[in-house]
């Protein structure tokens, strides 16, 4: 298989699990992305690839900005939010001020910093599952299912 159809064929695998994904879920991927662009950035500038850890830098900033900060409900998360929020900012400040510096440090102290708020989401998605409602199973009918096509 060629490369490029190796890239097409995994980009179809990635946009079917964001389809399917729960928002929790979303979120978890959007750190798993971060972390790996970042950890990605730290290497490219270890073997002194300029243009690909700027790349993959400007991606962990893009996730962090696009898409964790913006997935934040500011009205419902309250002083969280707020704070996470500041927090996201501050990420991307500091990888911007990284990727300029060639600063590992940068990088090893964000890659922290999304790591611990992954395993912070981690636990809060397996408290939501630990205290969901159990799903209560309807008897089989043997009736057929009504169906509505409009107004009933």
């Amino acid at each position: 298989m060629s490369h490029s159809a190796l890239n097409a064929y995994s980009q179809v695998g990635v946009e079917n699990s964001i389809a399917s994904a729960s928002p929790h879920k979303l979120v978890m991927m959007l750190f798993d992305g971060a972390i790996l662009a970042v950890l990605r950035g730290k290497a490219f500038m270890q073997q002194g690839n300029v243009a690909a850890k700027g790349e993959s830098i400007s991606k962990a900033i893009a996730i962090i900005e696009e898409g964790l900060k913006v997935s934040l409900d500011e009205e419902a998360g309250g002083e969280l939010a707020m704070n996470l929020k500041a927090l996201y900012e501050y990420m991307s400040n500091r990888l911007l001020m990284a990727n300029i510096r060639n600063d590992v440090e940068g990088l090893d102290e964000v890659s922290r910093l999304l790591g611990e708020l992954k395993t912070a989401w981690e636990q809060i998605g397996l408290k939501a599952q630990s205290v969901a409602p159990p799903v209560e199973e309807k008897p089989a009918s043997s009736a057929r299912p009504s169906i509505s096509y409009g107004k009933v």
